[in-house]
């Protein structure tokens, strides 16, 4: 089993090829990335075109889900936006809170930062930011953002409850947050869970639904809802990469689903301390 730190140079290693791609070659060539048609990212983003703030040089189709659907933005509001990769859902989140609003974005990928600054220059906005940091340390004060919204990236995150704790921690009480991620029902096959190339393409980095939904419980998150949910198809050629022939007959008599959710959740107006450090 490969540790956070290896896993995380995998994804900062994958995403930074694909920052030099458009959407187009990403699609064409099975996440093009690799080379070798192994894990098509692609095949889980959901349609942004016809969304206000569309950009499309910053739609990669890295996404799963359309999580300000559900963000519920109201002009002037801050939004954070972790994992933002080339910026789309930070330029469809701008269109909602205007000038007067203010959109950061936070990667961990050098190239992906760059990329996101150069497409908000030629958009010519002076109102979305976009910062070089890690989810579980945010480069963010506390009580900072009104909103924060996600694509497909806590996944990618090794500690997915520390994750939650830093999303806590930097959003205003009574703030609020729509992430949409993938989510498992039944247990991956082995070959699965080890694939490093299927955890950079969200799958073998996600986890069971009813443990999600309990971390953002955990951490002290209320009116926890999941709003959308869409099974998440992986073709046999794309499976087959990672199982034997009868791995793959078993895999697919298990009755195992991989889901796509897109999770809304609010942050109690008061708050007193740390959730869970009996200090209240």
């Amino acid at each position: 089993m490969k540790t956070a730190e290896e896993l995380k140079q995998i994804v900062k290693e994958k995403y930074s090829e694909i920052a030099l791609q458009s959407k187009e070659q990403n699609e064409t060539s099975c996440c093009g990335a690799t080379g070798g048609c192994a894990t098509d990212i692609t095949i889980m983003a959901e349609d942004y075109t016809s969304l206000p703030g569309y950009a499309v040089d910053a739609d990669l189709g890295l996404g799963c889900g359309l999580p300000t659907e559900y963000a519920h933005l109201k002009p002037g509001e801050t939004v954070l936006d972790l994992g933002s990769g080339a910026g789309n859902d930070c330029f469809v989140a701008r269109s909602v809170v205007g000038e007067t609003g203010k959109v950061i974005g936070v990667d961990m990928t050098e190239a992906m930062i760059e990329k996101a600054k150069v497409n908000a220059k030629k958009l010519g906005y002076t109102n979305v930011e976009f910062r070089l940091g890690e989810i579980e340390d945010l480069p963010l004060a506390a009580n900072r953002v009104d909103v924060v919204v996600s694509n497909c990236v806590l996944n990618l995150v090794p500690d997915k409850e520390q994750a939650f704790k830093e999303t806590y921690r930097v959003l205003k009480p009574q703030g609020h947050f729509s992430i949409s991620d993938v989510v498992l029902e039944g247990e991956l096959p082995a070959g699965l869970q080890k694939a490093a190339e299927m955890y950079a393409g969200c799958v073998s980095g996600a986890i069971q639904q009813e443990t999600y939904l309990a971390l953002v419980e955990q951490v002290g998150f209320v009116n926890i809802q999941v709003k959308k949910k869409r099974l998440i198809y992986l073709p046999d050629d794309l499976l087959a990469n990672y199982l034997s022939p009868a791995e793959l007959e078993s895999y697919k008599a298990s009755g195992t689903g991989i889901y796509s959710i897109t999770v809304y959740a609010e942050k109690p107006a008061t708050t007193c301390c740390t959730p869970g450090s009996g200090c209240c």
